[in-house]
């Protein structure tokens, strides 16, 4: 078995055919394409999903799970960063739909379950998240989605992620320093102030996105604070979290 399982993007249909007759777990990483501050690409929460699910595949090849990672779901409910360009953003309904329907697929398929490896944290997507996960359950379909926010994952990534100034920060500058070092304009990045605003606290209330929240620059949190060494140790406690909860479904 490959250390990584079957990346689909790069396979043939007769690697995937061989792999589903014994069956596989599917990850699908889920980010979006989004402002995340003067330093990180729009690209930076698809970054994180798929290195999450790349390590988590390791993980789970050494405890004998078979899986198969899924191109990335790169938009999602990206309404707090609507104001900034280049962020692109779904309606909650188009995306439970989505997820679905390729749950429903993959099972056909042979698939064991679909895994949902989120790296986009703002609270109205989750929410979606969680929703299609009951209705595809509801639905006869598999789905599992470890979410990092919740206890106990959260205590795992850092002071700053629990504070929730964490949009572009410290921990997702990080996070992407350890996985596409050159998409990190580091001289930007160095130079960013502090900015230790909890966007989760703002929204939860009522601000509605990252400039009423104080964020005019995308960002909240520490990003010069960031290295690479911090990105692996987070990524590693984010790809053990999917595996674990992957498990269940292998």
């Amino acid at each position: 078995m490959s250390p990584t399982g079957i990346d689909l993007a790069e396979a043939t249909f007769t690697d995937v055919g061989e792999t589903a007759g014994h069956g596989y777990v599917a990850l699908l990483p889920v980010g979006s394409t989004e402002a995340h501050g003067p330093h990180l690409p729009l690209s930076t929460d698809v970054i994180i999903a798929r290195g999450m699910a790349f390590r988590a595949a390791e993980l789970l090849a050494e405890r004998g799970v078979r899986t198969v990672r899924l191109p990335p779901l790169a938009y999602g409910v990206t309404d707090c960063a609507a104001e900034f360009p280049g962020t692109i953003t779904i309606s909650a309904s188009v995306l439970e739909t989505l997820i679905v329907d390729i749950a429903r697929s993959l099972e056909c398929q042979g698939a064991r379950g679909l895994v949902l490896c989120n790296a986009h944290l703002e609270p109205a997507h989750r929410e979606a998240l969680q929703r299609t996960v009951e209705t595809a359950r509801g639905a006869g379909l598999r789905v599992v989605f470890p979410d990092c926010v919740r206890k106990p994952h959260a205590l795992a990534l850092g002071e700053e992620f629990r504070s929730g100034a964490c949009h572009a920060g410290d921990y997702e500058t990080s996070l992407v320093l350890a996985l596409a070092p050159a998409l990190v304009r580091t001289e930007v990045q160095k130079s960013l102030p502090d900015h230790p605003v909890s966007i989760g606290k703002a929204l939860a209330e009522g601000k509605k996105t990252f400039k009423e929240a104080g964020g005019e620059r995308a960002y909240f949190g520490f990003p010069a604070r960031a290295s690479i060494e911090n990105g692996r140790r987070w990524l590693e406690a984010l790809a053990r979290m999917i595996a674990d909860e992957a498990q269940v479904l292998g």
